[in-house]
């Protein structure tokens, strides 16, 4: 296993036609590769970001039939990288849509596929808000796929919120974490960094989240501030603002088991009742 690896994070603003959020997000990639990175990830609806469901259900394809899932597979496949299309919004087998990070091999292959488990169902009641479930069907498992530089666990946004799934991961032998998200403006200027840093501190990890931001096509404005946290808290790398762009570092994975040797709380989960 290598311990330095070079990531890559693309930050988007993707509008509401697939083939233009493609060819923004490829431009990105190759610029990250240039720069060495060899593990590129981008962010959640790389292909749509669309609020109206009726247009949403409209514009995507089932897996079989989508083209950003070949076109992604061979550009992995020509830069000789690992790529997470952090979520491609496709249709599902019941007609509703499903939100879906895909790893590709740098032999083009898709070495694993997630649905984000947990949809984002939030009313801030002053006329802001958001009814994921409403479109989108929900994923029923966790996900931890295999790398040269340790295993990659898989989480989408709204995840992002839930220890516990991570702590699935992270017992399941993810040493890496993706968190690709599209984090509202008021979400993410109060919670992001901290919610970053909190997993990859309670689990000892690398999180890697690429994200959309700026104001959006349909409406929505994201956050941005894409990053990249060590496992002992630290700030590896982030960028300052909501602009598309690329991010890239080295990070040492070493330093994971550096930081469970230090606090080795993943060994340490017991039962308990509640009263």
């Amino acid at each position: 296993m290598s311990e330095r690896a070079v990531v890559g994070l693309i930050q988007m603003n993707s509008g509401v036609e697939p083939d233009a959020n493609l060819d923004a997000a490829e431009t990105r990639i190759r610029a990250a590769a240039e720069q060495g990175a060899t593990l590129v990830l981008t962010p959640e609806a790389t292909n749509i970001v669309q609020r109206d469901g009726d247009k949403l259900r409209a514009a995507v394809k089932p897996p079989d039939a989508d083209p950003s899932i070949p076109r992604l597979a061979a550009l992995a496949r020509e830069l000789k990288i690992w790529l997470v299309a952090g979520s491609l919004m496709v249709k599902a087998e019941d007609g509703r849509v499903a939100n879906r990070s895909h790893l590709f091999g740098p032999d083009g292959a898709v070495a694993a596929v997630y649905d984000k488990i947990h949809l984002f169902d939030v009313d801030f009641g002053d006329g802001e808000s958001y009814a994921e479930s409403a479109n989108v069907r929900p994923g029923g498992a966790a996900v931890v796929a295999q790398t040269p530089w340790g295993s990659l666990g898989l989480s989408v946004c709204y995840d992002l919120r839930f220890p516990a799934l991570y702590r699935r991961l992270a017992q399941s032998g993810a040493s890496l974490l993706s968190a690709p998200s599209a984090f509202t403006r008021r979400t993410g200027e109060a919670h992001w960094e901290v919610l970053l840093r909190a997993r990859a501190i309670e689990n000892g990890a690398f999180v890697f989240a690429p994200a959309q931001g700026g104001r959006h096509e349909d409406g929505r404005a994201t956050w941005g501030r894409s990053m990249i946290v060590g496992p002992w808290g630290e700030v590896i790398a982030k960028l300052d603002h909501d602009e598309p762009g690329v991010l890239v570092a080295e990070i040492d994975t070493a330093a994971v088991a550096a930081a469970r040797r230090n606090i080795p709380s993943l060994g340490h989960d017991r039962e308990f009742a509640s009263e």
